[in-house]
């Protein structure tokens, strides 16, 4: 029972998503950070007002505190546009220099039922069908 659980742990994707669950946390706080210390100020310095979560509504005594959300999607922005510009953008421009990017494969339609298939394949793997 040891011997598989070793196994299971030991497997490249395990161990992979291990260190991916790792490193998301670690960078999270360094783009919460980010939004928080340098992106906020610099809307509030604009906007004149970095915090929404004053604002809300009232129906039959029922207060509908749509500042909250407000918060939310514009944090959730901020912090989207900053993964991209910071992480994304650098590391496509940096795998397209080094040439690491893999080139598209291409592709074909069966002829039985007309889905895309690699063009290699000898057999469509939708429909089953040999492929000319």
């Amino acid at each position: 029972m040891l011997k598989g659980f070793r196994q299971f742990i030991m497997r490249g994707n395990v161990v992979d998503l291990a260190v991916g669950v790792v490193i998301g946390a670690a960078f999270g706080s360094v783009v919460n950070a980010l939004v928080k210390d340098l992106i906020t100020p610099l809307i509030a310095a604009i906007a004149k007002s970095p915090d929404f979560s004053g604002l809300f509504f009232t129906i039959h005594k029922s207060r509908f505190l749509y500042g909250d959300f407000i918060n939310s999607v514009v944090s959730f922005v901020i912090i989207a546009a900053a993964v991209y510009f910071f992480v994304v953008t650098p590391l496509n421009t940096f795998m397209n220099k080094m040439g690491l990017t893999e080139p598209a494969e291409a592709n074909k339609k069966c002829p039985e039922c007309l889905s895309d298939i690699p063009e290699k394949a000898k057999r469509c793997s939708h429909c089953g069908q040999p492929v000319i």
